[in-house]
């Protein structure tokens, strides 16, 4: 069994709210509230859940883009959560992040082979001719061609611009990809190139990812393991194959519920749930999901469920399965 490249323990993100002439804390917006979850060498992890849900915010922290308020961040058993500096600066090429927005992730007034070049410049990886044929392999390997690397990002399509991303992120053969809503700026038909081109480069760099996203079929098609969020925090996570068939918890019930799909046998019945989605800035004591949950009880409403593993790999955080 492979051993965990990526171990996140009680992860939180609380932003604080001030007023005030003198910006005095109110508050906060808890974000994240405490994940964990571990990411195994050459496996892919899916993070699910609706906008605002924390995802995207635990993406920006296990990267070091935001600070963690608490909890520890291990790769490869090597705690990284409080580094930085040169410390930082070592150990970043084994990490690296592909953005939502292909465009805004890449400077306009740079050329492509440049922009991949880059990362290898900075990190004393590779400098003139050998980082130039570096840059050539990376085109041809996202599947463009080398002279592509003369090129402006405004010349590209937006797939060829997630594409020169990927390639900009894998220069310095990275072991943890964090994709953050990487196909959702694209076209469908697109979608699917880029996403089996990820696949295909897992096989081939035996990479790790994370890909966070809002789209389940995307997920499904992508991921290993899927981990849902909710309002700060994890409320599944399960093989993909056992949560898309066999979810346990309601709020992962009333997502893939909503997600559209063939007309079939057994198709799941439409659950539309109740209420909005409360703020992170004043979350429900108990489970954070019991405001709207159809099947709430009285300990949901003053006890936050933990994280327990039901069935082998199936672990869920509600009363109904304790």
């Amino acid at each position: 069994m492979a051993e965990n490249l990526l171990e996140v323990r009680d992860l939180k993100k609380h932003f604080p709210i001030t007023a005030g002439v003198f910006k005095h804390t109110v508050g906060h917006v808890k974000a994240v509230d405490g994940i964990s979850f571990n990411v195994k060498a050459g496996e892919t992890l899916g993070i699910v859940g609706e906008s605002g849900c924390g995802k995207s915010t635990a993406g920006r922290m296990i990267m070091r883009v935001l600070e963690p308020t608490s909890g520890t961040i291990r790769l490869e058993g090597q705690d990284i959560t409080k580094l930085g500096g040169s410390a930082l600066r070592k150990i970043r090429p084994k990490f690296q992040m592909v953005f939502q927005d292909p465009y805004a992730s890449l400077n306009p007034k740079i050329a492509v082979g440049d922009i991949i070049a880059e990362p290898l410049i900075v990190n004393g990886v590779a400098t003139g001719k050998q980082a130039q044929k570096r840059v050539a392999d990376l085109l041809e390997t996202v599947g463009l061609r080398a002279e592509d690397r003369v090129r402006y990002p405004h010349e590209f399509s937006g797939g060829q611009r997630q594409r020169i991303g990927i390639a900009r992120a894998l220069a310095l053969n990275p072991k943890l990809i964090v994709a953050d809503e990487a196909v959702s700026a694209l076209d469908v038909s697109i979608q699917s190139q880029v996403l089996n081109l990820m696949v295909d480069l897992r096989k081939q760099f035996n990479l790790s990812y994370i890909f966070i996203s809002h789209n389940l079929a995307v997920v499904r098609h992508i991921s290993d393991r899927v981990a849902v969020m909710y309002l700060g925090h994890i409320v599944e996570i399960a093989d993909k194959h056992d949560l898309y068939e066999n979810p346990l918890h309601p709020y992962t019930t009333a997502l893939l519920s909503a997600a559209p799909e063939p007309k079939r046998e057994g198709r799941r019945e439409r659950i539309i749930l109740q209420g909005d989605v409360p703020s992170p800035a004043n979350p429900p004591t108990g489970c954070p999901f019991h405001t709207r949950c159809p099947q709430v009880m009285d300990i949901c409403r003053v006890q936050r469920p933990e994280l327990r593993e039901i069935t082998p790999g199936h672990t869920t955080a509600c009363h109904l399965h304790n």
